[in-house]
């Protein structure tokens, strides 16, 4: 499976907060979230302007659009790490909680099944 392959199944998997993500699907939606957002802020800048809290129109709709698909690519990436979702709380505390979280994320995948469970590796392989 490609980069951008990896992207579109987290929007295919628009609200689904069971199962596992590998390590790679999550990183690559990361990665094309982030250039999406970059683009659009550049054409928020160069055409309809931003306001004070330095997100424009085009910024706001494009989170609102991104938010779920990221919860819940982040919430089946810690399944995969064998951890809750709500192990994404820990985000709130500032500094050590995002450390955390980006710690989590990085792990590889828990081999075998877990109860959220088949490994995506063992099942693509």
């Amino acid at each position: 499976m490609n980069s951008f392959e990896y992207f579109k199944k987290c929007f295919r998997q628009y609200a689904d907060f069971k199962g596992r993500a590998r390590r790679a699907e999550y990183w690559y939606f990361v990665l094309y979230t982030w250039l999406i957002s970059i683009a659009v802020s550049l054409v928020d800048m160069l055409t309809l302007g931003v306001g004070e809290d330095g997100m424009g129109l085009l910024g706001a709709i494009f989170s609102l659009v991104i938010f779920i698909p990221s919860l819940a690519a982040s919430v089946r990436r810690m399944h995969d790490t064998g951890r809750s979702g709500w192990v994404l709380l820990l985000s709130f505390i500032p500094v050590i909680g995002w450390i955390f979280v980006i710690v989590y994320s990085c792990q590889d995948s828990q081999p075998g099944s877990n109860k959220w469970g088949a490994n995506p590796k063992e099942i693509e392989a």
